[in-house]
């Protein structure tokens, strides 16, 4: 894991770098709120890579925004205030301090990635039993809760079922967990319908803000925690293309890197090509979902 130097920001004290955000809590020690920066770094294959993506915090910062504005009657967002310094400007938000769930709150409607390692293997997802002959790609009966436990940086995060969630925070917190996703889930593969676009699956982190009242925290609904499928192309029974790190992660395992993903080499830098084909789909994954210009 590469060491970030997070920029010294006024009246900030950085606190904690995930692999793509910095987080800062205030100079004064006032608690309960924080200072949530998207940096430009992109992660692939549990790397931090040492290129970054020019505009893709400020997407990501951006989506994030007009999604919590399209949950909020579902779920309060975390965001408090987009007023930040003027150094990390459009992409960064001040929000809530939240005390999170142990949990990757994750809904499928569209069976690929682990799930669908984990079908091929068992018939099931998380413990949901899914009907027999379906395929990379295939939409599900009804959209499904498949939750994770949250891994350390540079660990995968695992799946487990309902039950064991249950049995770690108590099965009404579980239960209202699962009731949120699959909401929220449901509202935003409608929005994203409309726009010719498929929500195959997302994640969501989801805490307690300091009343007891559940928010929706992190990023919500961006391509790198959610996959998102032009609807035009969609074709069970092969990889989808989609709106997210494709083409960083299509050039990583292509022999013109010449990376080994098993060897404790840390991945080359990007190719000028395929930071600016990573860019622009970032960008029109914004532009279409928003209808906004970026």
């Amino acid at each position: 894991m590469t060491a970030h130097h997070a920029p010294a920001l006024a009246g900030w004290r950085h606190a904690y770098s995930g692999k793509v955000r910095d987080l800062y809590v205030p100079d004064d020690g006032s608690d309960g709120r924080v200072l949530v920066v998207a940096s430009d770094r992109i992660s692939a294959y549990d790397h931090v890579l040492p290129t970054e993506i020019p505009d893709k915090g400020v997407v990501l910062t951006a989506l994030s925004l007009w999604w919590f504005d399209q949950l909020a009657d579902l779920v309060p967002g975390h965001v408090l205030s987009t007023d930040v310094p003027e150094d990390v400007a459009g992409r960064a938000m001040v929000c809530h301090r939240l005390d999170m769930y142990p949990v990757e709150c994750v809904a499928r409607g569209y069976l690929t990635g682990s799930g669908l390692a984990e079908y091929r293997s068992t018939g099931a997802v998380c413990g949901v039993p899914l009907p027999s002959g379906l395929e990379d790609g295939s939409r599900l009966p009804e959209p499904i809760f498949t939750p994770a436990t949250k891994a350390a940086v540079g660990e995968h995060d695992e799946n487990v079922t309902f039950e064991q969630v249950a049995a770690q925070i108590g099965h009404d917190d579980a239960a209202r967990l699962r009731e949120i996703t699959l909401a929220v889930y449901a509202r935003a593969a409608g929005i994203a319908a409309d726009r010719g676009m498929i929500l195959a699956d997302t994640k969501l982190e989801l805490g307690l803000d300091s009343g007891g009242t559940l928010v929706l925290g992190d990023e919500v609904l961006t391509p790198d925690s959610s996959r998102y499928w032009p609807a035009e192309s969609w074709q069970p029974g092969r990889a989808q293309p989609s709106f997210d790190k494709q083409y960083v992660r299509d050039w990583l395992t292509s022999p013109a890197s010449g990376w080994d993903r098993s060897s404790d080499v840390p991945p080359p830098p990007l190719p000028e090509e395929v930071v600016e084909r990573t860019r622009e789909r970032y960008v029109q994954a914004y532009e279409r979902i928003t209808g906004e210009q970026f």
